[in-house]
This record gives structure tokens, C-alpha cells and sequence, in this order.
């Protein structure tokens, strides 16, 4: 009988160990699912991220073969990234048409639902709100990136004061400002700017050797000769306040250049928020 249980306790240690599928694993602790749609059964949620703002390049048409990759958008705002770990009988396509079908009965717009070798991918769009579901291999099963993008402008926090401006006019002997604002299609100057071009004031009196170019900037709505003028116009009203303001005419020269010198592609609001804008520019000394 001794020799009968030791055979049986042989045995069942040979016995291979079956462990469960990493996504049977609980959650990542601190994640939640996203409000905009429910997870995939049999599906847990490894790893998030949430920024209040962030960018990031979404999905938004079919497989581009001519250049190997997926066409991206890429959008900023209010970002939150998913990442869940499926179970070995979900396929990627299942992913890719339950997605599908979920946002279009919540209101959403799908922009692109397309497969591509072992990718699989939806994106929709309500509003400013955008989410990209891309399905992908994990080992013998399938993962997917859940990415959501509630496209916003930066709440502006920091204000440009005369060190920063300094600091960067060093660096790279011109500075891009943001607050200086005007109202639309016209040079006058809306209230809050004052913070701004006090600073540049401040910058002017520590540094009374230095003279500037002061840039006007567009984006590219309306017609180019139009913004042109406008942001000539615009250029000149902030040379106005300054002198008025103790800066001597002569250390400062008025130039617009409309919507021929963009920092960013007008392809958003974001974009053309960031096209709008008064540059300085260092001029060489005399």
C-alpha cells in the first residue's frame, strides 16, 4: 500500500501545471474603463493612461501601401489610452466589428474600420471627441489599444514673462508669443493683452541695445492677401502700444506676414490657434 501511494504522489508531481491566461488576471491596479464604450468580454485591462492634455496621432483612413503604415491625424487635447489583454478564442475582427457596431449606436461617426495582415482598426469621431480602437497580436491571443482624444486648446497656464522671453531670443534670436490677442478679422487689441506686452516692455528696458522685428501671423483662413494686410495691421498695433508705452519707434520695425510662415500644418483648430500669433524677431546690431 506504501508503495502504491508513493506511485500516486509520483505521479501528480510529473503532472504538468496549467496556469491560467495572463487575461484572466485581475486589472491593473488603478485602471478603470473608459466611460465612451465597455470593454470586450473576456478581455482584462492591462495598463492606462490618462492626460488632462496630450497629443497623439490617431488612425484616420485605410492602409497606405505606397508608404507601408497607417494615415494618421494628429489631435491634442484631453487624452486616455487602454490597453486590454483578450482571451485565445476573441479574434481581432470580432474586436474590430463590435467596436463598430457600439459607437455607431452611441452617435459616433466612423471615420475609418479597416483590417490590414494581423491589424485590425476602428476609429470614430463625435463632436471633438475621437477613439481609435486598434486590435493586434499577443501571443496566441489578441490585444487592443483603446486610444480617446477629446480634442481641445491648451488652457493656458504660463504666462510669458520677460526671462523666458530672454532666454529664448538667446537660443534662437526670436520668440513666438501667444496672449496677444485681437479681435477677429481686426487689429484691435482685446483686453488681457496688456500682460504680454508689458513683459515686452520689461524686455525692451534690460536690454536697451537690442531692436526687433515685430511679426504678425496668420493662419490660413480667408484669402492670402487679406491676411496679409491683417496681420501687417496687427503687427503695427503692437508697435503702437509699445512706443506709447516708453519703447523708442526706432527699436522697433512692423511686418506681416499672413499665412506664409505656419508652425504647424492648418489642419485643426489647434494647429491654426498656433499659426495665429506676434513674433519677435532679434534684428542684427548696428
Amino acid at each position: 500500500m506504501k508503495r502504491f501511494w508513493l506511485v500516486v504522489a509520483a505521479l501528480f508531481l510529473a503532472a504538468p501545471v496549467f496556469a491560467q491566461h495572463p487575461s484572466q488576471d485581475p486589472d491593473e491596479e488603478g485602471c478603470k474603463d473608459s466611460k465612451l464604450i465597455t470593454r470586450m468580454k473576456g478581455c482584462r485591462l492591462h495598463a492606462c493612461t490618462t492626460k488632462e492634455f496630450d497629443a497623439a496621432d490617431i488612425i484616420n483612413g485605410p492602409y497606405d501601401r505606397t508608404k507601408v503604415d497607417w494615415p494618421k491625424q494628429s489631435l491634442e487635447g484631453a487624452v486616455e489610452q487602454l490597453t486590454y489583454m483578450c482571451g485565445p478564442t476573441l479574434s481581432r475582427l470580432q474586436i474590430q466589428r463590435n467596436a463598430e457596431t457600439a459607437l455607431k449606436a452611441a452617435g459616433f461617426t466612423i471615420v475609418t474600420s479597416a483590417r490590414e495582415g494581423d491589424e485590425n482598426v476602428v476609429t470614430a469621431k463625435k463632436g471633438a471627441q475621437w477613439i481609435e480602437i486598434f486590435a493586434e497580436p499577443w501571443n496566441d491571443a489578441s490585444t487592443y489599444r483603446q486610444t480617446a482624444v477629446l480634442v481641445k486648446a491648451m488652457e493656458q497656464e504660463l504666462i510669458a514673462d520677460a526671462s523666458g522671453m530672454e532666454a529664448e531670443i538667446n537660443r534662437t534670436g526670436s520668440v513666438a508669443l501667444y496672449g496677444i490677442n485681437f479681435d477677429t478679422g481686426k487689429a484691435t487689441l482685446q483686453a488681457g493683452s496688456e500682460k504680454i506686452l508689458g513683459e515686452i516692455v520689461k524686455l525692451l528696458k534690460d536690454h536697451t541695445d537690442w531692436r526687433f522685428e515685430v511679426q504678425g501671423h496668420t493662419d490660413n483662413v480667408g484669402a492670402k492677401a487679406a491676411n496679409l494686410t491683417l496681420s501687417d495691421q496687427r503687427a503695427k498695433t503692437v508697435v503702437e502700444w509699445l512706443t506709447k508705452n516708453g519703447i523708442a519707434a526706432s527699436r522697433l520695425v512692423a511686418k506681416g506676414y499672413g499665412d506664409t510662415v505656419p508652425l504647424a500644418e492648418n489642419t485643426s483648430d489647434d494647429a491654426r490657434a498656433k499659426n495665429r500669433r506676434v513674433e519677435l524677431k532679434k534684428l542684427n546690431e548696428e
